[in-house]
């Protein structure tokens, strides 16, 4: 397993805790203090709960995909013009940081009511759609087959 697969799973682990560490967070205050305290539930909006699914389901597990394809998938023929260790590592750090901000931002979001927010979030989206789509068009080359149309044209089926 080389460097970025190991950086693309580790970020997704630590997206993963945090993701949890928020939905438990989120339970707190919905079902410990939602009578209480007030103070617990000002930040229980859309706005968390968004945060909250957004980190898990694209910041671990889009990063944990990417890392797993990145290490399963076959090298890049010689050829290949489009795959780029580079690339890939620009990805990495485009979608870290997309997804860190753009989940800071939406628990800031959640708490206060600012402007600006609401733009910083489309902005952070559109960042990970960008990353998504340059991991896409990067890795679309190593997607063949390795030895396995051999054993298809022998009849085996899978």
């Amino acid at each position: 397993m080389f460097t970025t697969v190991r950086y693309f799973i580790k970020t997704s682990l630590t997206f993963l805790a945090i993701g949890i560490l928020t939905g438990l967070y989120m339970s707190f205050a919905k079902y410990v203090f939602s009578q209480n305290d007030r103070f617990w539930q000002i930040g229980y909006t859309q706005e968390l709960i968004s945060a909250h699914t957004h980190l898990i389901l694209v910041g671990s597990i889009m990063m944990m995909i990417m890392g797993v394809a990145l290490w399963f998938f076959p090298r890049a023929e010689k050829d290949d013009k489009k795959y780029n260790p580079n690339l890939i590592l620009v990805v990495y750090w485009l979608m870290t940081a997309a997804t860190i901000l753009r989940f800071i931002s939406q628990v800031i979001g959640s708490f206060y009511f600012i402007e600006w927010i609401s733009t910083s979030i489309f902005i952070f989206s559109s960042l990970q759609v960008v990353a998504l789509f340059l991991f896409f068009y990067s890795i679309w080359g190593r997607i063949r087959p390795v030895g396995s149309q051999y054993r298809e044209a022998k009849g085996e089926k899978f």
